[in-house]
């Protein structure tokens, strides 16, 4: 148990004074909330000529005391909007109830809606009445020489405390709101064009669908282990074997990987698939569904992330990994011995997990020499057929794949196959890849209930894979994955 604090105790016997003195319940069940500070604001010339009685709720976020009148100001669901309370107003006991309130309180009030002698729009209130009473303070704002300071500076503290960071922080709430805004943009545009929405296991007993390594679990009653998925794409394929020509779902995956500034392990991930399609069709959908949402959120194809200004007007940049090597770090991958490559790989610090396998390596200089330049939106294609064992090769190389990764300010924002549908070509890829598992732990095991699925026949289908967290940062501006997630993965305090 933490050591309680002196505000906290001022508090704990402020609320007894406010139940033992006043007898008033400062926890109350309900109250009628009919009016909202943004519509207060918006009718305020109806409002005020009218002398209409509304019926408002919020948190106190400041105080100034002066006697038998005060001001205060609550913040509501749309923002804040500033009180007047006299005694002459709401009476005796009701105005020792609000010298009793503190910042943090959340109150319900009834009044007319006038402005002060400084001209701000203000209820003037006839009822008060305490709804919830806070007995651990809010971080109080400074603000000094137009820079502010106060004790949730520190972002660590704000994602340990999300509920406290929505409340005291700017702008905060409006991006998880633009969050909310994004999805369902998303998904009305897939709707329009009649995918279904579906719900897929998110504990497996096979992983797959990338590499990468996943969170266990234990199943009692069935004595197994099971996994949290690392991708949508296993169960979403055998929806398309099933019939379900069109299908997407928005959810969470879960990879046991590092932290950094576009990585969580818990993470939501869009996943479409579409029958009788290809990577072209994907590259067509990805275009129509960012440019589309960017406009619906921001009202413009044109952004600003990370000092760049960035526009999503389409179509994008197309170009193939090898010409992309060529253009941003003049190599030609293509005429470089597997020496040079080894000698390359080496200068870049990287050491090649068991035997040296080509177009892995080509695609490891890929990530590290190209990809901190594609700022403008750009679709990397043709990668090498060693990267994935789930897609088609091409039809005019076989060593690079119909693959397709869309890079928008130097992060991978989408990923697009034409998927394999050739079970006997499948069995063998995914088996090579489970081979792997012995010198890379990320090589997902084979899944032969899967292949089973493809056996069964599946048409040509395209598929597409976006990172929703990493689409609404781009969106939102922000720079860090932390920053859209309302309660991302952190250590401990203890």
């Amino acid at each position: 148990m933490e050591e309680e604090s002196g505000l906290i105790k001022i508090r704990k016997d402020k609320l007894a004074e406010i139940r033992d003195e006043l007898q008033i319940n400062p926890f109350p069940y309900r109250y009628d909330v009919t009016n909202y500070t943004a519509e207060i604001i918006s009718n305020f010339e109806d409002y005020s000529s009218s002398e209409k009685i509304v019926s408002a709720a919020g948190r106190i976020m400041t105080v100034r005391e002066m006697g038998k009148a005060s001001f205060c100001t609550i913040q509501d669901r749309d923002g804040r909007i500033q009180l007047y309370v006299a005694v002459n107003n709401i009476g005796e006991k009701s105005y020792r109830l609000f010298k009793k309130l503190d910042i943090g309180d959340i109150i319900g009030v009834k009044g007319t809606v006038k402005k002060t002698k400084m001209g701000e729009i203000s209820i003037f209130i006839t009822e008060l009445t305490l709804l919830s009473k806070n007995i651990r303070p809010l971080p109080v704002v400074k603000e000094k020489d137009g820079e502010v300071f106060d004790a949730f500076a520190d972002k660590e503290l704000r994602y340990r405390n999300r509920h406290v960071d929505l409340i005291v922080t700017p702008g905060v709430k409006e991006t998880f709101i633009k969050r909310i805004a994004i999805i369902k943009q998303v998904k009305q545009i897939l709707d329009d064009k009649n995918f279904y929405e579906v719900e897929t296991p998110v504990l497996q007993p096979v992983y797959g669908g990338a590499s990468a390594s996943p969170f266990t679990s234990r199943h009692r009653a069935l004595d197994i282990t099971l996994y949290l998925r690392i991708s949508l794409e296993p169960y979403l394929k055998r929806l398309i074997v099933g019939g379900f020509d069109r299908v997407y779902e928005i959810g969470k995956c879960f990879r046991n990987e590092g932290i950094d500034r576009t990585h969580n392990p818990e993470f939501t991930m869009l996943e479409l698939y579409q029958a009788y399609a290809d990577f072209t069709d994907m590259m067509a959908l990805t275009e129509e569904i960012i440019e589309k949402t960017a406009i619906a959120i921001n009202g413009s194809t044109k952004i600003t992330c990370d000092g760049s200004e960035i526009d999503l007007k389409t179509p994008w940049k197309r170009l193939k990994v090898s010409d992309a090597l060529k253009e941003y770090a003049g190599l030609d991958v293509l005429a470089m011995t597997d020496d040079e490559l080894k000698s390359e790989l080496k200068n870049l610090g990287v050491e090649a997990k068991g035997d040296f396998i080509r177009g892995l390596a080509i695609d490891e200089i890929f990530k590290l020499r190209v990809e901190d330049k594609l700022v403008q939106p750009i679709f990397i294609t043709h990668h090498p057929a060693e990267t994935t064992p789930l897609c088609k090769p091409d039809y005019e190389d076989q060593r690079f794949l119909q693959r397709f990764e869309l890079f928008i300010n130097a992060t991978e924002i989408a990923n697009a196959y034409s998927e394999s549908n050739d079970p006997i070509f499948q069995r063998k890829t995914l088996y090579e890849q489970s081979l792997r598992r012995a010198v890379d732990e990320e090589a997902p095991p084979m899944d032969e209930n899967f292949v089973q699925a493809i056996e069964a026949g599946m048409p040509p289908t395209g598929g597409l894979g976006i990172g929703i967290d990493r689409l609404v940062m781009l969106l939102t501006g922000e720079s860090s994955i932390r920053d859209v997630l309302l309660f991302p993965t952190m250590r401990p305090q203890d």
